[in-house]
């Protein structure tokens, strides 16, 4: 018997559900979630280390335990991915409480909950055994969630667009500040006028879209749209 055909044995049996497969997929699981996990308590998110190993070793348990109904249960009837789907489908609840508006209109959480969908979808992999997807897919997963965040900052300086909440005292003046943005920019779009959540019952915020020409300051056109009478704040949005 080669080594070949002692490593595809090994392959198999791990694939079945047994004692040493189900504790190689477990620990797998802490260990893959545990990596992402670590990516997202180094940048302080509020989903981390214990969450996403939770999370993973959850959605492997699920699938160990659907393939193991799937075998020794129900013989080969029904759904053999019933459970994981539902994991899927499932884990958007957990992903949504990552997700919050700050002060500031900023949205932040959508990385993280991204990561945590991500690392169900490993579970899944670990847990029906597909090894080298789940390893590979958590590869790409940190790659993605480490470096790739240069690159989105970069396409986004070279973009020209500014995404801005722009607070007003009232709604009087939304025409006078719409006016002045569009003598003075390239391209307005995507203009929504909101309450604002200032304590001034008049105050009214609203979201802009500004496209700005290559030579234009962006910083110095924003600091002269805080200037304008009757602003009174100006937050750019990181989307």
């Amino acid at each position: 018997m080669t080594i070949l055909d002692t490593l595809n044995q090994i392959a198999s049996y791990l694939k079945e559900v047994n004692l040493l497969s189900t504790f190689v997929r477990l620990f797998l699981a802490v260990l893959l979630g545990g990596i992402i996990g670590m990516e997202r308590r180094r940048k302080h998110q509020a989903a981390g280390f214990r969450t996403h190993i939770l999370v993973c070793v959850g959605s492997t348990l699920a699938m160990i335990t659907n393939q193991y109904i799937f075998t020794y249960i129900t013989h080969g009837v029904g759904d053999p991915a019933r459970i994981g789907a539902q994991v899927i489908s499932g884990i958007g609840f957990l992903g949504a409480g990552t997700i919050l508006v700050t002060g500031k209109q900023q949205i932040k959480g959508l990385t993280t909950a991204a990561g945590l969908w991500a690392s169900a979808a490993m579970g899944l992999a670990i847990g029906i055994g597909f090894y080298s997807g789940a390893l590979i897919g958590c590869l790409f997963i940190m790659v993605v969630i480490t470096y790739l965040h240069k690159f989105d900052e970069v396409f986004y300086k070279r973009s020209h667009i500014v995404n801005l909440y722009i607070e007003i005292d009232g709604l009087p003046r939304f025409k006078e500040v719409l006016a002045y943005l569009r003598a003075n920019h390239k391209e307005v779009s995507s203009v929504d006028l909101v309450r604002s959540k200032n304590s001034d019952i008049e105050s009214m915020g609203m979201f802009v879209t500004i496209s700005f020409d290559a030579k234009q300051d962006e910083q110095g056109a924003i600091e002269n749209i805080r200037a304008l009478q009757g602003v009174t704040f100006v937050e750019e949005l990181n989307w």
